[in-house]
């Protein structure tokens, strides 16, 4: 398996942190437009490199809150043009209690500030698709624990993180959702999740781009015409 991670140190650091999602939209377009580029060439590659960005796993502090202003203004305009999974960071900073009074809350404020993430329910095809997706939304923000040390668990080597009152196993799903995220990403959508990307995000990306091409090939005609530079015929064949 071929992946890519693009990662994003520095976000949401600052003091004044007012449009610093621009960079990542900006990355993120410039795949789109990479890959148009591919598909207008006259003698196109049999296979299109693709460096779309197929999905974005957005990090939220466990504050046990509410989201914050960052995370609802990078997400609204994120998950309009990738597909956005939020994740909740070190969750084994919350007890079992805290983390489904902020999952609770974060799946309101995203309702609530028109914010799609992914799965979407209007991209389900039929209804056992919408079944399983259901169960994944309802578990949605993911709560997570990463870390890359392993310990001894019963005789097993296990992922997982040393407290002083046991191991939290990163895989084990009765301590934290790492494993349903992984399966998401990489085994059960992850085919999904480059369908929805080709033929919804980057679909939009595409016909944005043409119809601004056609608008300015008009206007560019219409210059020409009103300063009597040329026929009609003249100017359309050499646009």
């Amino acid at each position: 398996m071929r992946l890519t991670v693009i990662d994003t140190p520095g976000f949401g650091d600052q003091i004044n942190n007012e449009n610093c999602w621009e960079p990542i939209v900006k990355y993120v377009n410039e795949q789109y437009e990479k890959f148009l580029l591919e598909e207008l060439h006259v003698t196109r590659k049999r296979r299109i490199p693709d460096t779309r960005v197929h999905s974005c796993v957005y990090f939220l502090p466990a504050t046990g809150h509410r989201l914050r202003p960052i995370d609802v203004e990078f997400m609204k305009r994120l998950s309009k043009i990738v597909n956005v999974v939020p994740v909740i960071a070190k969750a084994d900073t919350l007890t079992i209690e805290e983390r489904m009074d902020f999952k609770q809350r974060i799946r309101q404020d995203l309702q609530a500030n028109g914010i799609r993430v992914y799965p979407q329910k209007e991209y389900d095809e039929d209804v056992e698709d919408r079944i399983h997706n259901d169960k994944i939304r309802e578990n949605i923000p993911f709560a997570v624990v990463g870390t890359d040390k392993e310990h001894q668990v019963n005789g097993n080597k296990v992922l997982g993180r040393k407290t002083k009152w046991g191991i939290i196993e990163v895989e084990n799903i009765a301590h934290c959702e790492f494993a349903n995220l992984r399966d998401l990403l990489i085994r059960s959508h992850m085919q999904d999740l480059k369908d929805v990307t080709h033929y919804i995000h980057y679909e939009t990306y595409r016909v944005r781009r043409l119809n601004e091409s056609n608008a300015n090939a008009s206007g560019l005609t219409a210059l020409l015409l009103d300063n009597g530079i040329v026929e009609k015929a003249e100017a359309e064949s050499q646009l």
